[in-house]
């Protein structure tokens, strides 16, 4: 049986910046992942740019941490947004900012990424087993012990970084779950959130179209941001968000145009009353969007247009209903609602209340951010905090 003072179950962002923290901090650590190679999930983000993080202010943090963002006040207190841009140009990483404060690596490439972050992992002497799957974890005489199929481990302190249940194909089986429910700590129940909306809406016409920073909404829930329509619904960074407040049957709305009102429509309208249908239309929407709300009216000028058609025209551009008929499954969503219940854990350090020098960091934790680099923001800072605690207190 190999001693580590602290042992990292899981290698995606969390655990990665658990263990950079716990070994800069002279622990000796062991970062345990089941795939052949860290970050297999956050390989995927942002499209395979990896959004590493946001810019944004703290108020801006909470606000793209819907669900339990508030429990992260003291961990924000400790290492927050800027410092994991510090830590990555400190290494070597350049990034710049795009729209909406998402932060990237310059090379577009979210290997870049991993491999800052297993490179310090390497510098920093920590020790890293990839292709172990754990099968058990116990604690006897206060010591953990984990179990691999091949090995027991022992460890002063344990830090579970396993994920959700979201994207099982890279790795993500809830197993951290089953952890905290061994020892005694209550999970809440999990669901997706951040899924692709399905929708009846006739996609054929749509399919493939993206949106630059379009409104939708349900009740008083509106999202100004990107969307993309799919072939089962939509999906982008709007649709995603608007997923946690519906489950099927409601009517979105979806205002194409959130920067003009009715009445300025009307005035262009006025304005380009000369023109087709269709070529006033392409002026304010893509193509294929304005032959899909043009219909059988395309080649008629603007002024051979009934006054009824001309508002319902305007009617469609600012508030189309899109009925919801689902959400994609937590196989196929980005982000999961639920798991360790935030009562059981202590938000300085990340600690079990209930079990000393038990920590949680990351998805696995009951708290739910969006997708435009705020998941991966509570992952990185949660898993740096979870890292720095000592085991020997």
């Amino acid at each position: 049986m190999k001693h580590f003072d602290t042992i990292v179950i899981g290698g995606g962002p969390a655990g990665m910046m658990a263990t950079i923290a716990s070994a800069f901090y002279g622990q000796q650590t062991l970062l345990i992942e089941k795939n052949k190679r860290l970050g297999k999930k956050l390989a995927g983000t942002g499209g395979g740019r990896c959004n590493v993080t946001n810019n944004g202010s703290l108020d801006d943090l909470l606000a793209g941490i819907p669900g339990n963002g508030r429990f992260l006040y003291s961990v924000f207190s400790q290492f927050d947004n800027h410092d994991i841009i510090a830590f990555f140009e400190d290494n070597g990483v350049k990034l710049k900012v795009e729209d909406h404060g998402r932060v990237f690596p310059k090379t577009n490439k979210s290997r870049t990424i991993i491999q800052a972050l297993e490179d310090k992992i390497q510098e920093l002497g920590a020790t890293i087993l990839t292709n172990t799957e754990v099968v058990s974890v116990k604690k006897v005489d206060e010591q953990f012990q984990v179990k691999s199929s091949d090995h027991i481990f022992t460890s002063d302190k344990l830090i579970v970084t396993t994920g959700g249940k979201s994207y099982p194909s890279t790795g993500s089986t809830g197993f951290g779950h089953d952890i905290a429910r061994h020892f005694k700590l209550h999970v809440t129940d999990l669901e997706a959130a951040e899924s692709p909306l399905l929708t009846d809406f006739p996609h054929k016409a749509l399919q493939g179209i993206s949106l630059d920073d379009v409104t939708l909404s349900y009740g008083k829930h509106k999202i100004t941001h990107d969307l993309l329509f799919t072939h089962f619904g939509l999906s982008g960074p709007a649709a995603l968000r608007l997923s946690s407040f519906v489950m099927g049957g409601e009517i979105a709305h979806l205002d194409f145009l959130p920067n003009q009102n009715q009445e300025n429509l009307k005035i262009y309208f006025e304005e380009n009353r000369e023109k087709s249908v269709k070529n006033s239309l392409k002026a304010l929407v893509p193509e294929r969007v304005a032959e899909f709300l043009a219909k059988d009216m395309t080649d008629n000028k603007v002024k051979q247009l009934h006054p009824k058609d001309l508002e319902n025209l305007i009617s469609q551009l600012k508030d189309m209903e899109i009925p919801i008929t689902g959400k994609m499954s937590l196989a196929k969503s980005f982000v999961t609602k639920g798991g360790v219940d935030l009562k059981e854990i202590n938000p300085q350090t990340l600690e079990s209340k209930k079990v000393p020098h038990l920590h949680f960091a990351g998805e696995v934790l009951d708290i739910n951010a969006h997708t435009g680099g705020f998941n991966i923001t509570s992952a990185l800072c949660t898993g740096w905090v979870a890292g720095i605690q000592s085991p020997w207190d």
